[in-house]
């Protein structure tokens, strides 16, 4: 069996992804500097390339809340450097090879990307802010186009998965695999400011009990949480959905899943204020067939066999090329 590969290469060499919002936010016209950290066969990476590229890094590891350490400031600068090194040598590789890349695929993109703004004063403000033109963007997207078309041709259509390999990964992880027990619930929300006085507390409470004493008199949980939920699902009859355990705040999860289908919960103090919970449906913990997840797996195992193989192709390429590093301490 041979699987199709995926948008796999830009997680390989931290490149142009589909243009983001945030890599979009961090990426730069190249423009002459006399700052440089590394030429690859005379081409020159600018310091402002490196700066803006950390930079990128930075925010995306606060973002999953793994701000950098003082200490792993210098290894993450040197990976920067060299995954800048290994997207210029896949793009002069790729012009070598006389990859064309079709104007319409960079139209779809840009296009794509001035849909996620609300207008086009908002995009032109964003391109002001990266320090970048619509011309250096298309130039942008271009190289990162280029080398993508010039790894599928080259490198990733020569990889297959087989059916024996993908089952022999499904055998040897089966807790990755597991499903845990989840729960589907309603909720009524009362909101309570962390900073709230007991008056205002007090208020609050009244007002679930209110509610409560309606759904003891037979009224609908669905009907009472559009009119009177102070939470976001309320547009929903307050149906959370499915959920597991960790999912919600303590007392919530608690709550929730000590209930059987159809009952609602007592009062409920969290963090957030006061909850009425009506569990819907419970789903046990269960097991992910291997045919429903065989197509994800080969293309798990497709992107593996290629990161290899791109690490290999660019090794190569660095002790064929000339590779000069000016990154000194403090840069």
């Amino acid at each position: 069996m041979q699987t199709r590969h995926g948008r796999w290469f830009w997680a390989l060499v931290a490149a142009l992804a589909s243009v983001s919002i945030a890599l979009f936010a961090s990426a730069l016209e190249k423009q002459p500097s006399e700052g440089k950290v590394a030429a690859v066969n005379g081409s020159v990476i600018t310091q402002e390339d490196f700066d803006r590229e950390v930079g990128h890094v930075r925010q995306r590891l606060l973002s999953m809340g793994k701000p950098l350490t003082d200490s792993q400031i210098p290894e993450i600068k040197k990976e920067v450097l060299e995954n800048l090194i290994n997207r210029e040598l896949l793009y002069q590789e790729s012009q070598r090879k006389a990859i064309k890349v079709d104007e319409a695929a960079i139209n779809e993109q840009v296009t794509t990307l001035k849909r996620r703004f609300p207008d086009e004063d908002k995009f032109k403000t964003a391109l002001i802010k990266a320090n970048l033109s619509e011309a250096g963007l298309r130039a942008r997207i271009k190289q990162g186009v280029a080398i993508q078309q010039f790894i599928d041709t080259y490198i990733a259509k020569k990889a297959t998965v087989s059916d024996q390999e993908i089952k022999a990964l499904y055998e040897s992880r089966p807790g990755l695999f597991k499903q845990p027990e989840q729960v589907r619930a309603s909720h009524i929300l009362i909101k309570v400011d962390t900073k709230a006085d007991e008056s205002q507390r007090a208020v609050a409470r009244k007002k679930i009990e209110k509610i409560q004493q309606k759904l003891q008199q037979g009224e609908d949980f669905a009907a009472l949480a559009k009119e009177f939920s102070q939470g976001p699902s309320s547009v929903k009859g307050g149906d959370l959905g499915y959920f597991a355990r960790g999912q919600m705040v303590k007392p919530f999860e608690k709550a929730a899943f000590g209930l059987m289908p159809g009952d609602v919960s007592d009062i409920v103090e969290t963090r957030f204020g006061y909850h009425l919970i009506k569990a819907i449906e419970r789903r046990p913990e269960t097991t992910i067939a291997f045919e429903d997840i065989k197509d994800r797996l080969g293309r798990y195992l497709m992107q593996e066999k290629v990161r290899r193989e791109v690490s290999l192709y660019v090794q190569k390429l660095k002790e064929k090329a000339k590779v000069e590093r000016f990154l000194t301490e403090g840069q």
